[in-house]
């Protein structure tokens, strides 16, 4: 196996780890807890609050049932256009791995949610293909002297995770593979 291929089974196998644990932490919330119930974890400071949402950022709505299908057919288009840009810059070789993997990231959040929006709506009964609710459960207010202060208010989950540290690692690390500009050789 040649480094490429090697190197795009790593990436496979990232990308579908992370999908996994983000499906194994939903299933396993929405089977064990009512909506809108909390557990802490580490005392208020961090809690498992099961929330479900429409599927866009912050528990967003976007134009009702035509805007909730548009949203989910615009995030299949996007996670396939991520996947071919994956598979392209792997095959140039001209990446380096942490773009490579901060795509990854990104692809594999982005993924997880989707299965959320395409089929959980079947699987518990509840809406068509395409219509699902995104299970989110993360969330991290913080209490101060009696006071309540939030420092992120909105409940999200491992999926939003992986998007938010890939795109923030690619921002942070690897923005100079976005900025160059490719020198073109002067024609002979």
């Amino acid at each position: 196996m040649d480094k490429t291929a090697k190197r795009g089974l790593l990436l496979v196998i990232l990308g579908v780890v992370l999908v996994v644990i983000d499906q194994v932490i939903k299933v396993l919330v929405k089977t064990n807890m009512s909506l809108g119930e909390q557990i802490p974890v580490i005392g208020q400071w961090f809690r498992i609050c099961f929330v479900e949402n429409e599927g866009m950022a912050f528990g967003m709505k976007f134009g009702g049932a035509v805007g909730k299908f548009l949203l989910s057919l615009f995030r299949i288009c996007l996670c396939g256009a991520l996947v071919w840009w994956i598979a392209s810059l792997n095959k140039k070789g001209k990446a380096p791995v942490g773009v490579l993997v901060g795509l990854t990231l990104i692809t594999a959040g982005a993924f997880g949610n989707i299965i959320d929006s395409l089929f959980y709506g079947l699987i518990w009964d509840y809406a068509p293909v395409m219509f699902g609710k995104v299970v989110d459960m993360f969330y991290f207010p913080i209490i101060r002297s009696g006071e309540k202060v939030i420092f992120f208010s909105p409940v999200f989950n491992f999926a939003d995770s992986c998007v938010t540290v890939g795109a923030f690692y690619l921002i942070l690390f690897q923005w100079k593979f976005f900025a160059k500009d490719e020198k073109k050789e002067p024609q002979k």
